[in-house]
């Protein structure tokens, strides 16, 4: 926890971003009050950190107890699906304590998560794939919040019209459009990030780019 928290204070003092790998059991009952005291430390820094510099956590295998509490205060928590977990407790303290048999999965797997709880921003296949989805994500982000987003090359003529926008609302206010569709005619070449594509499905939750300017998109 004391090396924990040095690298968060350092990332907090030089305004650099937070990126967590997690694998943890959580606290180990042999050092009792020190043992979730260092969790503490930790979870303080995170607040601190809130509105400071991005912080984004990726589980990469079972996270338990104060393991768990900590990614879930950051920005963006990423998950690897079957094989990354986050719960308060395992299955096996689940049945000892109301003899109920759950699995891993189902208690906090990254299904659980982006569909249900919305812990979970994001879901992916592996590794590679959410270092991959990292990077991106920082690519719409600053390092902190004295800077400015960083603003990217545009291939895509910001002036461009777009006169599908004049077709997409029909005149019946009861008929639905599509705002998927909406979204890819006016960001930059058609492609935005969207953050928990799974959960809250009646809202969509965007990062995109227009003229190379990062923009967040509610619809």
């Amino acid at each position: 926890a004391k090396k924990i928290c040095k690298v968060m204070d350092m990332s907090l003092d030089e305004g650099v971003p937070l990126i967590s790998l997690n694998e943890c059991a959580g606290a180990h009952i042999k050092e009792g009050t020190r043992s979730l005291a260092g969790f503490a430390d930790i979870f303080r820094r995170n607040v601190q950190a809130s509105g400071v510099v991005p912080q984004i956590s990726a589980i990469y295998g079972p996270c338990a107890g104060g393991a768990v509490y900590s990614p879930a205060l950051t920005d963006f928590t990423v998950m690897l699906k079957d094989s990354s977990y986050m719960f308060v407790t395992g299955p096996g303290v689940v049945k000892s304590v109301i003899g109920e048999e759950v699995s891993k999965e189902e208690l906090g797997g990254a299904s659980v998560h982006s569909f249900k709880s919305g812990v979970a921003h994001f879901a992916v296949e592996d590794e590679a794939e959410s270092i991959h989805l990292i990077r991106e994500l920082m690519g719409f982000l600053p390092s902190n919040n004295r800077e400015e987003p960083p603003v990217g090359r545009c291939s895509d003529p910001p002036e461009r019209t777009e006169p599908y926008l004049n077709q997409i609302v029909p005149e019946n206010p009861r008929k639905p459009y599509d705002m998927y569709s909406v979204i890819k005619s006016i960001a930059d070449d058609g492609y935005f990030l969207e953050v928990h594509r799974n959960w809250a499905r009646n809202v969509i939750v965007a990062l995109a780019r227009m003229g190379g300017a990062p923009v967040g998109i509610v619809a």
